[in-house]
């Protein structure tokens, strides 16, 4: 949810039309992520001038509010520029242009924020920043990370960027990642990151000298020993408690600036010409690559607690302390994704696009792992770590959404192949419950974006507890696949549409991968290994075969248009949809069933197809009408008038990933028949970075 652009450029002359055009068309990139209204911030004709705009609604109607209003000269040049801007999606304070990102210090724009994630002590914040004379004018937690800054450069004028918005986020309490500009420091940008994600694109005109920037902590000799030990004392007699509320925070409590010429900055060799001057440079801050890549393939990905300052060509990287584990460089890496692979092409909306990438996407989830010929099962970043989670006591599986659902998908495969007791929790639930974790348990984290807010809480809580951690992520980068011990990376490629589709689909198959790595050890379970492995190689053909159904299904779903009571259905359709396994039919839900109730059986073969077949026999002895989904030319319907939609058939460890698709389908065409858009369902978004 909500999404972060960023554009900063130094010694690369652009004009006004190409920074707004930039920053509106990072917001576009962002637009699947789900939010309420939209806005940015970029510098005036004037010294300390800022103009911002916001507007509720789509970035298409804040471009509009652009045009409409009293457009600066957009042939204006600058040599050196950073402007923010930001997609909201409404947490606290309605929808509105007040509430609207960025958020200002004072009406003069001193200092202007975006920022996504919740600040859970901005109460606190508040009253403090009240009783220093401030009025708030939004409703949002945001705007006290503005007035926090401007409070604290008033009451010290000298101090740097850096160590203002390290004495910022010192006090900021929750999950975050944001962007903070000011008029008092021109054409710099700080980037700071903790639960929320938040990606540095770097373009410049010549070969980077290294391929890594620095990380400069606390502890590494910015001040003078007798300065640092001084504040040191002044910082625990006069600390900040949010919850006393007391109002005993002071600027002076900070690191008290030293002579400028005692200050080590570190100057990064990554910026550098062979003669130490800096290269023009363009730097693309966002919350997702997605929004990146049209502009370059160099990317750096923060960690928690980083602190990132772009400022004259530079970017330095700070931390508050030196966490041990913490790696002392951040690498730039090269993304190999395409714009085009982001575009919907010929089809009308991204989920249906992804829903037809699933015969690609789960043979790059297969892709250098699965060996046919050797009949065997790779997995990279798990090898070193196989061995140590076949002698856990359990696995828990924890996810939230379509995530948790792929875990119960394949839960039994896991008992079977690996005989180590399974439990499948949702995060929220999980942290709720505040669930016994200990040394000798694997948790296993799965999430398509890796930046889910319950899901890296519930990590952060098995860590402390010194459990074993994998994570099955879609996102290279994300936060799960950098706090997690080990794990999978899924290769779907990006998944735009809210509903999750091919990223359930290629979930499933990594998380069979690896149940197959971790059973290899047991002799008794060496047959059924092979049955699968064959059968996992077939799977992307099948794909193909189920989704010449798609037309099929279309005409099927037009005649179930105007239905109010048929995962993805509830979705996407808003028709209320519940799935129920078949032996619990019996027990209340068989009341419901009437000839007008649309009802969808799955009754593909498998070693409980009599049982399943029970309740198709009740059902229909009640005159429900239900659509089968059955394997291709199964006897036991063809004579029947029931409405069927055939699958291929393979082993039952995989079955479930064919009979997925004609679902995912029906809620695509349902939802088409209501005339709704697919891509954004109401009150969703993709990324849930809050609780």
């Amino acid at each position: 949810m909500c999404g972060i652009f960023g554009y900063v450029n130094y010694l690369v002359e652009r004009d006004r039309k190409y920074i707004l055009d930039t920053l509106l068309n990072g917001l576009s990139r962002l637009d699947y992520r789900g939010y309420d209204s939209a806005g940015l911030a970029i510098d005036g004709d004037k010294k300390n001038e800022v103009f911002a705009y916001k507007e509720v609604g789509k970035v298409a109607l804040l471009k509009d509010r652009i045009k409409k209003e009293e457009t600066p000269d957009l042939t204006k040049t600058f040599e050196s520029h950073g402007g923010i801007a930001h997609t909201r999606w409404a947490t606290h304070g309605s929808p509105s242009r007040l509430n609207c990102h960025p958020h200002r210090s004072d009406p003069k724009w001193e200092f202007a924020v975006v920022h996504n994630g919740i600040t859970t002590n901005y109460k606190e914040l508040r009253v403090l920043l009240e009783n220093k004379g401030f009025s708030f004018e939004t409703d949002t937690d945001t705007e006290a990370i503005a007035k926090l800054a401007k409070y604290i450069y008033d009451e010290n004028p000298t101090i740097d960027f850096t160590t203002l918005a390290k004495t910022v986020i010192k006090e900021l309490e929750g999950a975050f990642g944001l962007l903070l500009k000011s008029v008092h420091y021109p054409h710099e940008v700080i980037a700071a990151r903790k639960g929320s994600p938040l990606v540095v694109g770097i373009k410049t005109e010549k070969k980077m000298m290294v391929d890594f920037v620095d990380v400069e902590t606390a502890d590494e000799g910015i001040l003078p020993a007798e300065t640092a030990s001084q504040n040191a004392a002044i910082k625990e007699s006069q600390a900040f408690n949010p919850s006393s509320c007391c109002g005993t925070f002071s600027p002076s409590s900070m690191l008290t600036p030293p002579d400028k010429s005692l200050l080590h900055r570190s100057q990064s060799r990554t910026f550098l010409s062979d003669d130490g001057v800096p290269v023009p440079a363009e730097f693309f801050l966002s919350s997702d690559p997605a929004a990146v890549i049209e502009h370059t393939k160099k990317v750096l990905y923060l960690e928690d607690d980083d602190i990132a300052h772009i400022h004259d060509g530079q970017l330095n990287i700070h931390r508050l302390s030196n966490d041990i584990g913490t790696s002392n460089v951040r690498a730039i890496q090269t993304i190999e994704i395409e714009l085009q692979e982001m575009m919907k092409g010929k089809f009308d909306y991204f989920m249906q696009k992804e829903i037809f990438e699933q015969p690609e996407s789960v043979v790059n989830a297969i892709r250098g792992r699965l060996d046919l010929e050797n009949k065997t099962v790779t997995l990279g970043w798990l090898r070193q770590y196989i061995s140590t989670i076949r002698r856990c006591q359990r696995i828990i599986f924890i996810a939230c959404g379509t995530s948790y659902h792929s875990c119960m998908a394949v839960r039994g495969t896991f008992e079977e192949l690996t005989e180590i007791p399974i439990s499948v929790e949702l995060a929220s639930d999980f942290l709720d419950r505040q669930v016994p974790v200990f040394r000798d348990d694997t948790c296993v984290f799965v999430s398509q974006s890796g930046e889910t807010a319950d899901s890296l809480m519930a990590l952060r809580y098995c860590l402390e507890r010194g459990a074993m951690t994998v994570g099955i992520v879609n996102v290279v980068g994300s936060s799960i696949s950098m706090l997690t011990h080990c794990g999978i990376h899924i290769n779907a490629g990006p998944e735009i549409g809210v509903a999750s589709t091919k990223a359930y689909t290629s979930q499933f198959v990594c998380l069979v991968m690896f149940a197959l790595s971790l059973g290899e050890d047991r002799a008794s379970k060496y047959q059924r290994r092979l049955e699968i492995m064959e059968a996992l190689g077939k799977i992307p053909g099948q794909f193909k075969e189920v989704l010449k159904l798609d037309q099929d299904i279309k005409k099927l779903c037009m005649k179930l248009k105007g239905q109010k009571s048929a995962l993805k259905i509830k979705e996407i359709s808003y028709l209320h949809c519940e799935a129920v396994m078949s032996g619990e039919l019996k027990h209340g839900v068989l009341a419901l069933v009437d000839e007008s109730l649309p009802i969808v059986m799955v009754l593909t073969r498998d070693a409980n197809f009599s049982k399943s077949l029970n309740a198709y026999q009740q059902v229909t002895a009640r005159k429900g009408r239900p659509i089968v989904i059955c394997n291709t030319g199964d006897d036991e319907f063809s004579g029947d008038e029931t409405d069927k939609i055939e699958v291929p058939r393979t082993v039952d460890a995989l079955q479930g990933l064919l009979n997925v698709i004609p679902l995912q389908l029906m809620a695509y065409w349902l939802a088409i028949a209501e005339g709704l858009n697919v891509d954004f369902p109401r009150n969703l978004a993709k990324s849930v970075t809050v609780e």
